[in-house]
């Protein structure tokens, strides 16, 4: 089996990494197409593989999304041709694999069919299955949905495959020495449109609240004010997370570092428009503690909940614990993931009939 691995985001290589790696140990035969997405193509480079382009046409309209997507399909049409895949994984395009190419294909996707409709309404209605965690509802698609009891951000940041290392934070700043991290993503995104998070004033009022307690650091998606240019940090993509790893918090409106954070049991403190409507963060947020959501419309409890964390005693030890109840409760992804590829479509029916199939992944 030849198998093909989109991926259209730079954390989509995050999930799929140790997959590669396993990958390559076994000698399975794969291929990787991505779509230009920030760091995406910089990080694939670093790491050493190779892979395939489809590129987006001009999206600023209803007309110009619809092009956009057919000249993608059209791309992954080729790729599949030219690679000879025989099942797709990933943020996939779905038509161009099975209806056209008339191959395997698997979606791979955390956030709720509510929260990302055009994704879901493109993709899921032509794929094979829809694999998510089981707090993720994909609505009317669940019913070919394969979920399990895990996060993406498991896939790589699981203790079996990540342990934070000071010196590769050294290389930067001193590790040791109290910081935090601020992180201002663009929230362009075609399911961002009305979505508002981290502005100027806000942003300020933070700073000037953490600044007596340690070292600020920001990584931004978006342009900065120039106020805030002296905290802007830049850091190899692949070091970031054992930067975060040491953070006493972590602030911003990203979704993707947010859970990252609390996956690492570093508190966050997450503020837009998306708190209350992604199951996998009101989970790490409601049932594990290890992190915040908080509303733009509810600024004072951004301030005050900052505050509490920087007062709050044992901090690290009570978010230690917190942590490892999660893990104890889910399962290594990356482990998971490799098993369900190599063994698709029998490990679709298997999870079908034994969900329990999966605990053997820890």
């Amino acid at each position: 089996m030849k198998i093909g691995i989109f991926l259209g985001h730079p954390a989509h290589f995050y999930i799929f990494k140790n997959v590669l790696i396993a990958f390559d140990k076994k000698g399975v035969d794969y291929s990787i197409v991505i779509k230009k997405k920030d760091l995406l193509e910089d990080i694939l480079k670093i790491s050493g593989y190779t892979y395939t382009i489809i590129r987006e046409g001009r999206s600023d309209s209803k007309l110009g999304m619809l092009y956009s997507v057919l000249k993608m399909e059209s791309g992954m049409v080729r790729f599949i041709s030219k690679n000879k895949i025989n099942l797709l994984i990933g943020s996939s395009l779905s038509f161009a694999g099975r209806v056209i190419s008339r191959i395997n294909v698997v979606a791979v996707s955390e956030d709720d069919a509510i929260v990302v409709p055009n994704y879901a309404k493109l993709v899921y209605p032509f794929a094979n299955n829809v694999l998510s965690p089981v707090v993720c509802d994909n609505g009317k698609w669940n019913r070919k949905s394969v979920k399990y009891q895990s996060y993406h951000e498991l896939a790589y940041l699981h203790p079996n495959h990540f342990t934070p290392d000071s010196k590769v934070v050294e290389k930067y700043f001193p590790a040791y020495t109290p910081y935090f991290i601020i992180r201002f993503a663009k929230l362009n995104a075609y399911h961002d449109i009305g979505i508002k998070g981290i502005n100027t004033v806000i942003a300020q009022n933070i700073i000037d609240i953490l600044k007596p307690h340690g070292d600020i650091y920001i990584t931004s998606e978006r342009e900065l004010e120039p106020q805030f240019e002296r905290y802007r940090i830049k850091i190899n993509p692949l070091d970031m997370h054992h930067v975060m790893a040491f953070a006493q918090i972590y602030i911003g409106d990203s979704q993707t570092m947010a859970a990252e954070s609390g996956v690492l049991g570093v508190p966050f403190v997450r503020f837009n428009d998306f708190v209350g409507r992604i199951g996998y963060l009101n989970e790490l947020e409601d049932v594990y503690k290890l992190g915040y959501g908080i509303k733009t419309n509810e600024l004072e409890k951004l301030y005050s909940t900052i505050r509490e964390l920087i007062n709050m005693k044992d901090r690290t030890a009570i978010f230690a614990e917190r942590r490892a109840k999660m893990l104890s409760e889910k399962i290594d992804y990356a482990q998971f993931l490799t098993w369900f590829i190599e063994n698709y479509p029998e490990s679709a029916r298997i999870m079908k009939e034994n969900p329990d199939y999966q605990y053997r992944f820890k």
